[in-house]
Parts: structure tokens; C-alpha cells; sequence
């Protein structure tokens, strides 16, 4: 049985726009690994719009460190990366350890400063969970998906069910 702890966000939100800056300042967040498909945008779309670009720019001007991780292949993470320039991991079989390691070393960040910021409980929220990290998740921009993704979907709806649940309180 998977703990539950492991699969619950400390922050939940609507979108990457929603984000309160400040409140990830005075947790003395410095570093941001975030996902790309349905984060950022649909994953059925390459490039990031001008409000998101304008969104991203403006993590770099309020001081954060920024890395892209996506478990997508590299042509999609290249071709997503072309105008940003960010540093960005492809392939990174996210919820292991690893792509969350080499994204801290790449921002030279610490698990205590660095968040997770993603779409999916069982890949964005885990993975950062599992490393300690302050975690983030966000309403998936589209809901058409791949087969597996819609799938997996309806599993994370159920947990998330029981996890808000069990943490109105809070």
C-alpha cells in the first residue's frame, strides 16, 4: 500500500499563472523543476504562448532558478525549449530520483529550496515527494490526453478525492 503522504501536494492550484511568488520566497524556494505537457501547455501544443513565456520570464527576474523536466521524448522538450533557452531535461522518467537530482545540480539548488511544479500526482507530485521537496500541482490545461494519461487520470482523480479530503483542516 503506497503512503498516501507521498501522493498529497503541498500546494494545489489552477494554473502556473495562480502561483503566489511570494509565498514560495518566504519558503525559501529558489529553485523551480517544472513539467512541460499540460503544465506549461496542451501537450499537443509545441510552443508556449506569450503570457507563459511572459510568466517564465518573469520567475528569472524575481530570482528563481528554472528547469524543465518532462518525461516527454527530445524532440518535444528541444522544440518546446527553442526560444526559452531554459535548462531542461527530456526522457526523464520522472517519478525516480534521478532527472530531480540532476535538475537541483543544474540550478544549483538544495532539496530544501527547490519545488516541484506538475500536472500528475503519480509522476510531478511523487517524484517530488519522494525527494522531499516542496511540491505543486496544477489543474492539467487539456483534458484530451494519450490513452495511458487518461487512465491514469481517473486513478489520480480518486486519490486526489481522498487526499483533499483528508486534508481540509489544514
Amino acid at each position: 500500500m503506497i503512503n498516501m503522504k507521498l501522493l498529497t501536494p503541498d500546494l494545489y492550484i489552477e494554473s502556473i499563472l495562480h502561483l503566489d511568488l511570494d509565498k514560495l520566497k518566504n519558503r525559501n524556494i529558489k529553485g523551480l523543476i517544472i513539467d512541460i505537457d499540460n503544465t506549461l501547455v496542451a501537450w499537443d501544443i509545441k510552443y508556449a504562448s506569450e503570457k507563459t513565456i511572459d510568466w517564465l520570464l518573469k520567475l528569472r527576474k524575481e530570482g528563481f532558478e528554472v528547469c524543465l523536466v518532462s518525461n516527454n521524448t527530445e524532440d518535444r522538450v528541444v522544440t518546446f525549449n527553442e526560444e526559452l533557452k531554459l535548462p531542461a531535461i527530456h526522457r526523464a522518467t520522472k517519478p525516480r530520483r534521478g532527472p530531480f537530482k540532476k535538475a537541483m545540480k543544474i540550478m544549483k539548488t538544495e532539496i530544501h529550496n527547490t519545488a516541484v511544479i506538475g500536472d500528475q500526482i503519480f509522476t510531478d507530485v511523487l517524484g517530488g515527494n519522494r525527494m522531499g521537496l516542496l511540491t505543486v500541482l496544477v489543474v492539467p490545461i487539456e483534458s484530451k490526453e494519450f490513452w495511458w494519461t487518461t487512465f491514469v487520470r481517473k486513478i489520480e482523480r480518486h486519490v486526489l478525492r481522498v487526499v483533499l479530503k483528508d486534508h481540509k483542516g489544514d
